[in-house]
């Protein structure tokens, strides 16, 4: 008799089971073919967009054959690829290298287009925006792969221009606008829109060869007060004579005339290491990376993934054989054994499993494609193709039928040992519950912790990844013990929550699994969410502004454009929503300016210095000798309190905001204080306005003083001050009684001290207005800057807007997926387990209508059985989630402390932030939202049935 008889009918009785169970069915089959789903379009997503080296060649030169440039140091030797090369002998040539005459660098009979980029400011339909403008011929074939047509037409002549996308959504223009280059002075008309396929973020228009360039450098050449494009180097893409292509040899002679070359013959069949010159001088870089590290997580992530789903889909499994109980017991009449029963059960892993993992391969691969051009834009580039690779597909669909089994497995296990007289009778029998599974869960996971940290202490990643499974894997087997300690919990609650909780611990072996599925799922949401917040909080402190926050500034580059500065006011006031008005700052110097006799001949200009007093709370201790041996003895957070002090901020924040002079003085008075400093102490203004200087890094000060030195020195071109000051340069060094603010505000970006307009009088400095502070609730949007700009341009130019855009957000959307997830993951189990305990408790619901139970306890209590689950799993999963992410932040720290250590000015701070927002969600909104969602969609009334007997 062949072995596969029994399995047969196993099959067999599986198959019209899952048919008359449609709804336990779907449900089991879903549970597997999500995951299938998500790891399926995951694989094809990741394997498109990865560009192969032939996709990046397109990407970087079209259809052509070869991207030629001049590095500008005559001939030179390169590397197949062009990533490295390297002038010819070891003296470099002396003076300018003349420019490479190309057409002597291209093999014979090649045809070659050119690209050319400049920065501009053209008109839109707001104002005016700075953008590029890339001169290349993007109707050439050559162009296809590099510049793709979205809509309309590529530009013909020297009147059209082509957009991208981006910019024409920043500008508010269209097919058929007309803009102006204003340096120029030229109107063009956009024509088309088109794409960069590796860069669909990119703002940029495109014009024809000798369409803007050349003609504004003749409006340059014709009128001195245009200034000439700043146009990028030149390079040229070239296709050969014949179906060759370009060969290596070709690059070699082409080398000789100066010109780099990246081939795409070459680099997809590069020639050996003995015909590349350069090969024998260069070390080749390994850039295969530590794949272990990716190896382990995703390892891990697979591991978690199908213990997920196998938690999920168990108890589907065991309550299905629990119906199925009376048919299970017909087995064994017959003369079947426990492999039989065995079997059955397992064929029914086994049939949905393989229904799931068809299912979700082939959904994935279909989303995939439906979704496209989705993906492609949130990925920021084109996929040169969707690569799909069978060996991977089968795998995971391989693991959908596998996961399928061991979601069957245990309840098999436990159908096999009933007897046929239990099962024909629907008596469920006594078990205790074991006390060694919970005492070996707390043994592991008091080890899986101690790993974790240990790997965190000591810098390895993968003893953090191995400690983190083995904790969740020991907090899963506590967790029986968990879900019976909560029927304890219910004596004084009301009716329906008592009956959950009671329900919930009498049932284990159906909410332990719902509950376990709930905390894997949040434990991981928890854990990348965690580790991303403090991270991001990292990065945010050290981010350094150049402005304070909710400020901008308007300012102008000289005295001329300085007289048009209310103009300008008056067109932020109107285009931008500034809070309260404006705060107006001067810079300030000594002798002549150096902003304009910089450049002029030795007689110089003038300087000024704020003196720094030495000594402890003057000198930053990190920045001197024995700096190291200081570090090596500091902690994380002495070390951060160290750097954030007066003495050490101002080694490392040395912004210009406001003046080019390196003492960050700035003339102002009582509104600068408030607006951009937002110092509200009446003392600080009654200083400002009785001549006395507000000091806000009190490392300067001595004794509530400061010291200035100033070096008058008037350059021989200063007609006018030379006047007034003739003679030798005066030295001065003046002791001012300042007002001393808060250490807080000596990270205020820009400013060290605001002096007062007659207190530089005193001192014999020059000063001149120079700009205006305002204070904004956000920053201002691509529209108002737009509009601003085009105002200050109509009233002569010479003035800029400066916002402070701080990179606020930047995982937001992440950690959103990551709470969505959980939460779905959370409403699914929950759902899932109280669908489970309503079918496997009608006998109990039918006596609660038998003796009188209002309606309403019905939709209670499956609310409340909803919720016991969520929120159960919810806050375990958190608390298993924090192991890993708070692990993998000591391994950060010890980085970050051996960097500081080696170079004590480095910043070793890093924080542990907990997403409060995310577990806010999960912990009361989720839970609340399955207990109300079971509540309403469940019947009031039970259905009559007949007598069980």
């Amino acid at each position: 008799m062949s072995p596969f008889t029994g399995w047969r009918a196993a099959l067999r009785i599986a198959r019209r089971d899952a048919l008359r169970a449609k709804g336990r069915s779907a449900l089991v089959v879903a549970m597997i073919a999500l995951p299938v789903l998500g790891v399926t379009a995951a694989d094809v997503t990741y394997r498109s967009a990865y560009s192969t080296q032939a996709e990046q060649l397109t990407a970087d030169m079209g259809s052509a054959d070869a991207l030629f440039s001049d590095p500008g140091i005559g001939p030179l030797q390169q590397m197949p690829d062009g990533n490295q090369y390297d002038m010819v002998g070891d003296t470099a040539p002396e003076g300018d290298v003349p420019p490479v005459d190309m057409r002597t660098a291209f093999p014979e009979g090649a045809r070659a287009i050119t690209i050319r980029s400049v920065p501009a400011s053209v008109t839109t339909a707001y104002g005016l925006a700075n953008t590029d403008i890339v001169e290349f011929p993007t109707s050439d074939p050559m162009a296809r792969g590099k510049v793709d047509l979205v809509e309309g037409e590529f530009p013909r002549g020297t009147g059209e221009m082509a957009a991208t996308e981006p910019f024409l959504e920043s500008s508010g223009l269209h097919i058929g606008s007309r803009t102006t280059v204003k340096s120029a002075g030229r109107t063009y008309t956009i024509t088309g829109v088109v794409e960069q396929p590796a860069d669909l973020k990119a703002q940029k228009l495109y014009a024809d060869p000798g369409a803007v360039i050349a003609p504004w450098q003749e409006a340059a050449d014709r009128d001195k007060q245009v200034l000439p494009p700043n146009a990028g180097s030149t390079e040229w893409l070239v296709k050969g004579a014949g179906a060759a292509g370009i060969g290596w040899g070709d690059v070699l002679a082409a080398n000789k005339s100066g010109a780099l070359v990246v081939s795409r013959q070459v680099v997809l069949d590069p020639p050996p290491d003995s015909e590349v010159p350069l090969a024998r001088s260069v070390d080749y870089y390994n850039g295969s990376g530590d794949s272990r590290e990716v190896s382990t997580a995703l390892v891990t992530v697979v591991a978690m993934a199908l213990l997920e789903i196998v938690l999920l889909a168990g108890p589907a499994f065991a309550v299905g054989a629990r119906r199925s109980r009376r048919q299970l017991g017909l087995v064994g009449t017959c003369g079947g054994d426990r492999r039989h029963v065995r079997a059955v059960v397992l064929s029914g892993g086994l049939v949905l499993g393989a229904i799931g993992a068809v299912t979700g391969v082939a959904a994935g691969l279909l989303l995939t494609v439906a979704f496209r051009p989705l993906i492609e834009d949130w990925a920021g580039q084109r996929f040169g193709s969707l690569v799909l690779r069978p060996t991977e597909l089968l795998v995971i669909a391989a693991l959908g039928l596998v996961t399928g089994l061991l979601a069957a497995f245990a309840p098999a296990i436990v159908a096999a040992r009933q007897s046929v007289l239990e099962s024909l009778t629907g008596r469920r029998g006594v078990r205790r519950s074991s006390r060694v599974l919970p005492t070996v869960g707390a043994c592991v996971l008091a080890l899986g912790i101690a790993v974790a940290v240990y790997g965190g202490t000591s810098g390895d990643s993968t003893m953090v990844a191995g400690g983190s499974v083995v904790a969740e894997l020991g907090l899963l087997a506590c967790i029986p013990v968990i879900v019976g300690l909560l029927g304890r919990l219910g004596r004084r609650l009301p009716l329906s929550p008592r009956m959950a909780l009671r329900d919930a611990a009498r049932n284990r072996g159906r909410t332990a699994p719902a509950v376990a599925a709930v905390m894997a799922a949040v434990a991981g949401s928890v854990a990348i969410a965690t580790y991303m917040s403090s991270s991001l909080a990292e990065s945010d402190y050290d981010y350094t502004p150049m402005l304070s926050e909710g400020t901008m500034v308007l300012s102008s580059s000289d005295a001329k454009s300085a007289a048009r500065l209310p103009l300008a006011r008056a067109s932020v006031e109107r285009n931008i929503a500034v809070t309260g008005g404006h705060a107006d700052f001067s810079r300030v110097w000594a002798g002549s300016d150096c902003n304009v006799y910089y450049a002029e001949d030795d007689s110089g200009c003038g300087s000024m210095e704020l003196v720094k007093p030495t000594g402890k709370g003057h000198t930053c201790p990190l920045s001197t000798k024995g700096a190291k041996e200081l570090a090596a003895r500091l902690s994380s957070e002495e070390h951060r309190k160290m750097m954030r002090s007066p003495a050490c901020m101002d080694e490392y924040i040395s912004s210009g905001s406001f003046s080019s002079e390196a003492n960050n003085i700035v003339v102002g008075g009582p509104e600068l204080l408030h607006t951009y400093v937002k110092l509200d102490d009446p003392a600080a203004t009654a200083a400002l306005k009785a001549g006395t200087p507000v000091l806000l890094n009190q490392a300067y000060a001595q004794d509530g003083q400061v010291t200035l030195k100033a070096v008058h020195t008037y350059n021989a071109k200063d007609e006018k001050n030379r006047k007034l000051h003739p003679g030798p340069a005066r030295r001065t060094t003046d002791r001012l009684q300042v007002y001393v603010a808060d250490a807080e505000y000596a990270a205020t970006p820009g400013i060290r001290m605001i002096l007062p307009q007659r207190t530089a009088q005193r001192l014999g400095l020059h000063t001149e207005l120079t700009g205006s502070v305002y204070a904004v609730p956000h920053p201002p949007s691509d529209a108002e800057e737009q509009r601003v700009s085009a105002a200050i341009d109509q009233v002569g130019g010479g003035l800029w807007l400066q916002t402070e855009r701080i990179p606020g957000d930047r995982e937001s959307v992440i950690l959103l997926i990551l709470t969505l997830f959980a939460g779905v993951v959370t409403l699914g189990a929950a759902a899932i387990t109280t669908g489970l305990a309503k079918a496997d408790a009608e006998a109990d619901l039918t006596t609660l209508s038998a003796v009188g139970a209002p309606p309403r306890v019905r939709r209670a209590l499956s609310g409340f059985q909803c919720v016991v689950v969520a929120l159960t799993g919810v806050l375990l999963g958190t608390a298993a989630g924090l192991v890993p992410a708070v692990a993998l932040r000591l391994v950060d720290l010890r980085h970050a402390m051996a960097a500081m250590r080696k170079e004590p000015m480095e910043s070793a701070f890093t924080p542990i932030v907990l997403p409060w927002a995310t577990i806010g969600l999960l912990a009361v909104v989720v839970p609340l939202l399955a207990g109300v969602l079971a509540a309403a969609l469940t019947r009031s009334r039970l259905t009559l049935a007949r007598r069980a007997g």
